[in-house]
């Protein structure tokens, strides 16, 4: 049984314009999703690398290409708090960056032996997150789907101005409109493994820094190119975009 905050109140969707308007904006989300991502330059070996501009995060990064951004980290030997600058180079694919050594080692009769392997760490468990919730009272207008049209997450139906809440507890890792297609965009970081983002906003109400709890005030909803009064809610894992309504609570009748 859930509880009465977690409960979703009945919104109706005015369907006389909303399929209109839906049709419209898939066609736009195609359009603009497409033309969206920034160029990735290709560098010897072919491994693309993405050209930081003002506003960009490495998790904003990361999200835009469907990266694990610890992975991103470790690629470009970026650490804890990921610090990025403008016009800086961010690998997308690769090794671990390796530090730079000062000077070449003397040899000696131990180093020439062959060195022995080093295995990669497994990788740890996803840690699950708990107490998710719905970010917006409002009926699922478009649902999950990784077959065309692409969908990374569900629409929401709202009215210009509600409430968006955070969908559980965590860190705003990203708070802005470099992200095309999104429009006013908030990340937030619940642990290392989840990601929840919040897209097509009107308005942004928190800052990136910003300790959050689930249901917290973190944005207004906002109308798309398509003049649909929406919000567009994605929950990643490792990177991937995965269905929320697998960890939202069930909707009631």
């Amino acid at each position: 049984m859930l509880s009465s905050k977690n409960r979703m109140p009945k919104r109706t969707w005015n369907k006389k314009t909303g399929r209109a308007g839906l049709t419209l904006l898939l066609v736009v989300f195609l359009i603009t999703g497409c033309a969206g991502l920034p160029p990735i330059y290709t560098v010897a070996g072919g491994t693309g690398t993405y050209l930081v501009r003002k506003g960009d995060s490495l998790y904003s990064i990361a999200f835009r290409y469907g990266l694990d951004y610890k992975s991103l980290a470790r690629i470009n030997g970026v650490r804890p708090p990921y610090t990025i600058y403008v016009d800086q180079l961010i690998r997308l694919h690769g090794s671990a960056k390796s530090p730079k050594k000062d000077s070449a080692p003397v040899a000696t009769q131990s180093s020439t032996r062959p060195p022995s392997k080093v295995s990669k760490p497994p990788s740890a468990p996803s840690a699950p997150v708990a107490g998710w919730r719905w970010p917006l009272e409002g009926e699922v207008i478009n649902r999950f789907s990784l077959a065309q049209p692409v969908n990374k997450g569900i629409d929401i139906a709202g009215d210009l101005g509600d409430t968006v809440r955070a969908a559980a507890d965590g860190v705003v890792v990203y708070a802005g409109g470099n992200l095309r297609g999104y429009g006013q965009l908030v990340i937030v970081k619940h642990n290392d493994s989840f990601l929840s983002a919040y897209g097509n906003n009107e308005k942004m109400l928190v800052k990136e820094g910003e300790n959050v709890k689930a249901g917290k005030s973190i944005a207004r909803v906002g109308k798309t190119a398509a003049n649909v009064e929406m919000l567009h809610f994605e929950i990643r894992r490792q990177g991937k975009p995965v269905d929320p309504l697998k960890y939202l609570p069930r909707q009631q009748p």
